[in-house]
């Protein structure tokens, strides 16, 4: 079975066709740019050389086509025919309260991604326009949605709902919904499957730590506790993200600034973070050369993020009665060595001890802490595609 993954955001479309008999990735890619002037594909099919497609794509159906006729192309493509592509799956990035698990989309599930804009307006309309696409292209061609927020639906009512108004959750489904939701789950899965344990019983922190990041409590094989809440906002020093703040230093500031709701928003989505303190970069590899080269802001913003991993690690730490391990995922948490070793060094009082030559890894998996360490430190990069594929796979098969 040949699965196309595909992953919509509001101006690019990443996508991998996979075939599940050995889980190969037979090609992938990225459209970007989509509406703006510009726009291409970078497409590579495994064993080929990558090609860029430079073209006019006025939308995902547009962007879709150029996708398409790429892994179909006669010379650079990846299989013959577009009925080689048997399923396609996508990454949905809110589900709500609706959805706890992947689904088969049908009219029911989309009018349900559709009531979910509201909470989600910068992530679930990029995501429709890619299944409305498929359908339009491919009609024949089963699609399963896989969604962020469905992992983390076990998170019981003690950590979901927030000391607000009980009504707001009644007539808003104002909660904590978590994302990131499908790393977690596939660095759970294959951390049990490392550390030799059966799911039901494995206890983790999963730290997903990128320009988005997010770390979750995994008890028992399942979600507990997320530091992403209501949006992608809440939790830690992100990116371009604030994170946690006193909420009330919003109305200071937009009072202040006389900034609009949407420039407020703007700001704490898009200009805070580490960009927002260091003022040099959202990315950390300029943040860690930066401060090498004696940027202080730069070196105060990397400390920042680190120490508010090392936090959440220990609330979540306090959340169960024993710890597997503690799992580093992502662009940063698989590449950043000095990442790790000063999130890990700073966990000592929990028995917590790092194997430096261990720890000098980037992109594998790697058990990085030493033999008598309280607690097992792992990387493992994330799959998000492989995970979606297989839900995909799963769910067709029924």
């Amino acid at each position: 079975m040949n699965i196309l993954v595909i992953n919509c955001g509001s101006s690019s479309l990443k996508y991998q066709l996979i075939n599940m008999e050995d889980e190969s990735i037979l090609a992938k890619g990225l459209a970007e740019r989509i509406g703006i002037e510009g726009a291409r594909v970078k497409h590579e099919t495994t064993g080929k050389e990558e090609v860029v497609i430079e073209d006019t794509m006025d939308d995902h159906k547009a962007a879709l086509k150029i996708v398409l006729d790429s892994i179909a192309h006669k010379e650079y493509g990846a299989v013959a025919d577009l009925s080689e592509i048997n399923a396609v799956g996508h990454r949905v990035v809110h589900g709500g309260e609706d959805f706890a698990e992947s689904v088969v989309i049908d009219d029911a599930v989309m009018k349900a991604i559709n009531d979910n804009v509201e909470i989600a307006p910068l992530h679930n309309p990029p995501n429709i326009m890619g299944i409305d696409a498929i359908k339009e292209i491919l009609p024949e061609v089963p699609m399963v949605a896989v969604f962020d927020t469905a992992f983390h639906q076990t998170i019981p009512a003690v950590n979901h709902i927030y000391p607000l108004p009980y009504e707001y959750y009644e007539k808003y489904k104002v909660r904590r919904f978590g994302f990131h939701g499908t790393s977690h789950q596939y660095i759970t899965e294959r951390a049990a499957e490392i550390l030799g344990k059966d799911l039901s019983e494995v206890n983790l922190v999963t730290c997903h730590l990128g320009n988005g990041s997010s770390i979750s409590a995994i008890v028992g094989g399942k979600c507990y506790d997320t530091t992403m809440g209501f949006t992608p906002l809440e939790g830690l020093a992100m990116g371009t993200r604030s994170g946690d703040i006193d909420p009330a230093i919003i109305p200071f500031i937009m009072e202040k600034e006389n900034l609009s709701t949407e420039e407020m928003s703007n700001v704490l989505n898009k200009k805070s973070g580490v960009l927002g303190i260091s003022g040099v970069s959202s990315d950390f590899r300029d943040l860690e050369v930066a401060a090498k080269e004696g940027n202080d802001r730069a070196q105060l913003a990397l400390d920042i993020f680190e120490n508010r991993v090392r936090k959440y690690i220990g609330a979540f730490l306090s959340e169960m009665d024993h710890c597997d391990g503690i799992i580093f995922t992502a662009g940063v948490g698989e590449n950043s060595i000095t990442t790790r070793e000063n999130v890990a060094k700073g966990l000592k009082a929990f028995g917590i001890k790092v194997d430096d030559e261990k720890n000098n890894v980037r992109g594998k998996e790697a058990i990085f802490s030493t033999e008598d360490s309280a607690i097992k430190l792992l990387v493992i990069p994330t799959n998000e595609e492989l995970k979606i594929a297989k839900e995909t796979q799963r769910l067709i098969a029924k």
